[in-house]
């Protein structure tokens, strides 16, 4: 106790000499539990064989181009996204297919894959560059860069895996003001973003105006919670060199990093309802996506690596991983010093968002952005009790909704009022059973809510 009050008198001590933003409305603070975050980047080698799932994004699972048998370089385009709403796929190692099937994922259902009989030796696709010198003159223009982040497969990391190229298409009558990058990470356990801030600073800066060269904008923010001021100074040096970017420091709050709060913190702007960011005049990006697109642009280098957070309070060695995606779970684990015996969950993501795995043995994807195993003592949710009308959910709600009230619609198959209610402007952060004294299953009964409305909806407009 005595040491979260110190904590929260320096938080307080900072905010005054620091300008720092937020949202107003809503917000918790959970435990960060950020113990990898000193833990620099490691490379983990590829195994014996990569699983490649076709759908990594979303959108239209991508349409496979290779065969049983087919022996492939790492980067080589193994499947094409020919919706407008899609990516492409490319073989993360150099290897022979090994077969075409349908294998689990890490929602647990089967999914369409790729499976790769991995060889020792990369063979690069012709064309990429996979050294570590720094490129920094940009000469394509906003075609050349829509078009060769589309062509590498860029999605975002942060979670969403939207298409990436698709965000920089804006329609006519549409404008773009401004850029924000999101380096907020305020998922706790979770420091993915935070390394890639520190250790590949420039690229990731280069990448941020390649971003706004296809944007055709002059300015862009980087937010960041001020739990890492060594990322915000170090950042905040060295966009000094970088006419039209800025750091925006921001308070310590959850879910800071969703899109919406970190509009309204960084721009004071509220995205209407059922509206996006373009419709306030922002793009909202990710750090670890802007090293992506770097990497797409300059290097003619697919999107077949990220870097992945293996944590967990009983973990052996909290990491920080760079990874080929089709890479099996149990690898990251493995190199972390193996699954705690006090092991109760193991969760794709953070603890907010993440989702529980049920095998090991799903891969990699684009959208991972971390590994976090949780003890016993954790994972149990408490004992469900009758609502007590505390209003709590409502109070800690980021969107200004009614959780308990969206929970019971959904439960009772009550959809137009649901509907009615703006279940739909549910961002599933969490927060409301975070909070929730009497252990209500409060997000499961609105995701399900969420689905059947959005059913709706769909049929509705076709």
């Amino acid at each position: 106790m005595t040491s979260n009050i110190n904590k929260r008198k320096h938080q307080n001590e900072e905010d005054k000499t620091l300008k720092t933003f937020t949202f107003k409305l809503g917000g918790i603070h959970p435990e960060e539990n950020k113990f990898s975050a000193g833990a620099a980047i490691e490379r983990l080698a590829p195994g014996k064989e990569a699983y490649v799932p076709v759908s990594q994004h979303l959108g239209v699972p991508a349409k496979i181009l290779v065969s049983k048998g087919d022996q492939v370089k790492t980067g080589q385009l193994l499947a094409q996204g020919e919706a407008f709403i899609s990516a492409n796929i490319h073989s993360p190692v150099t290897g022979k297919v090994k077969k075409i099937d349908q294998y689990p994922d890490q929602s647990g259902y089967k999914k369409t894959m790729v499976i790769i009989d991995v060889e020792e030796v990369d063979v690069w696709d012709d064309g990429i560059d996979p050294t570590d010198t720094v490129i920094r003159e940009v000469p394509a223009d906003k075609s050349m860069i829509i078009e060769k982040i589309k062509e590498m497969g860029v999605v975002g990391l942060g979670g969403a895996t939207f298409p990436t190229h698709v965000k920089l298409m804006i329609p006519d009558g549409k404008r773009v003001e401004t850029l924000l990058i999101n380096g907020v990470e305020c998922e706790p356990y979770l420091t993915a973003d935070h390394r890639v801030m520190l250790e590949r600073a420039e690229e990731m800066l280069i990448g941020i105006k390649i971003l706004m060269k296809g944007l055709d904008v002059q300015r862009a923010v980087i937010g960041i919670e001020k739990n890492k001021p060594d990322a915000i100074a170090h950042l905040a040096g060295m966009v000094e060199r970088f006419p039209g970017i800025e750091v925006a420091p921001l308070k310590v709050k959850y879910p800071q990093g969703a899109e919406k709060q970190l509009i309204k913190a960084v721009l004071n702007r509220e995205v209407p309802s059922g509206k996006l960011p373009l419709d306030v005049g922002c793009v909202v990006s990710n750090a670890g996506t802007a090293l992506a697109v770097y990497e797409a642009v300059q290097k003619n280098k697919p999107l077949i690596e990220r870097v992945v957070t293996v944590t967990g309070k009983g973990v052996k060695k909290p990491c920080n991983l760079m990874v080929r995606i089709g890479t099996p779970i149990q690898a990251l684990i493995d190199h972390a010093g193996g699954l705690p015996e006090e092991a109760g969950k193991v969760v794709s993501g953070g603890p907010m968002m993440g989702k529980a795995l049920n095998s090991l043995e799903a891969p990699v994807t684009k959208g991972t952005s971390g590994i976090l195993i949780m003890q016993q003592g954790e994972t149990p949710r408490k004992e469900v009790a009758n609502c007590i009308r505390c209003a709590r959910c409502t109070v800690v709600c980021p969107m200004g909704l009614e959780p308990y009230l969206l929970a019971q619609q959904a439960k009772l198959e009550m959809w137009d009022e649901a509907e009615g209610d703006m279940i739909m402007d549910c961002i599933e952060c969490g927060s409301c059973l975070f909070e929730c004294p009497s252990g209500r299953p409060l997000l499961d009964y609105i995701r399900v809510g969420k689905s059947k409305v959005g059913h709706i909806i769909r049929t509705r407009k076709n």
